[in-house]
């Protein structure tokens, strides 16, 4: 049987004195799966993605991802996970503005140690990938909304991460933009990318995803494939 892409087991967060912002979930998702995590702002649902990602630890439960228990990581370790096995996307892009594309897209290849040559030639595979190579030379800045989103995915693919996590994707674009996005993930999934989007956008999760995840009150709520998904889910 295959090994999960992703195993959440009766996992809790809290901060402070507050309640939970996660309380014992349990979540499994299969390699080559694209997942939508859907849910209000303060369900929990950006908890669960930091765990994922290794960014927080749970007070309690187990978090394994690609066979390895990202909640032992001491912060060494969990950023070189960060940087060999997933690679993630912002609503902001997080690009920097004072390196061209190409030179965004190389640099988590170079943190990670691979030659600068090596970085180079597989960064302008991923462009050409992503329909944006004729941007290569171009700053962030002078790109639309949309085109800044793909230079974001491709920086994350750089280093062939086993797990892409993309965190609103579409928050910060124009509905033909956000459109270009979905298509580009649900591309990347269709060649076997494992997919988790956080979202409080429906039609993305319908568009892009098989299965939609439902957060409230820190507790999976919900756990049904993407277009059966009703409205009142992102919310």
């Amino acid at each position: 049987m295959t090994q999960p892409m992703i195993e959440l087991r009766e996992v809790s967060r809290r901060y402070d004195d507050g309640p939970p912002a996660l309380h014992e979930a349990t979540l499994t998702v299969r390699p080559g799966e694209a997942v939508a995590i859907l849910g209000p702002s303060g369900s929990g649902k950006s908890t669960l993605l930091n765990l994922i990602a290794g960014l927080d630890r749970p007070d309690t439960g187990t978090v394994t991802v690609d066979g390895l228990r990202v909640d032992r990581l001491g912060e060494a370790a969990s950023a070189l996970y960060r940087r060999s096995r997933i690679g993630m996307v912002f609503q902001f892009f997080n690009l920097l503005d004072d390196l061209t594309v190409i030179d965004n897209v190389v640099l988590p290849a170079r943190l990670a140690g691979l030659a600068r040559g090596v970085a180079h030639r597989r960064a302008v595979e991923v462009l050409e990938l992503l329909g944006i190579d004729r941007h290569a030379r171009a700053y962030p800045g002078r790109l639309s909304g949309g085109e800044r989103q793909r230079v974001a995915v491709a920086r994350a693919l750089m280093n062939r991460p086993a797990l892409l996590l993309a965190d609103e994707p579409t928050g910060a674009l124009d509905t033909a933009a956000g459109q270009d996005v979905s298509g580009l993930l649900t591309a990347l999934n269709a060649e076997g990318q494992t997919i988790v989007v956080v979202t409080h956008d429906l039609a993305l999760a319908r568009s892009c995803t098989n299965r939609t995840v439902r957060i409230a009150d820190g507790r999976i709520t919900e756990d049904v494939p993407s277009r059966a998904v009703t409205p009142e889910a992102a919310r």
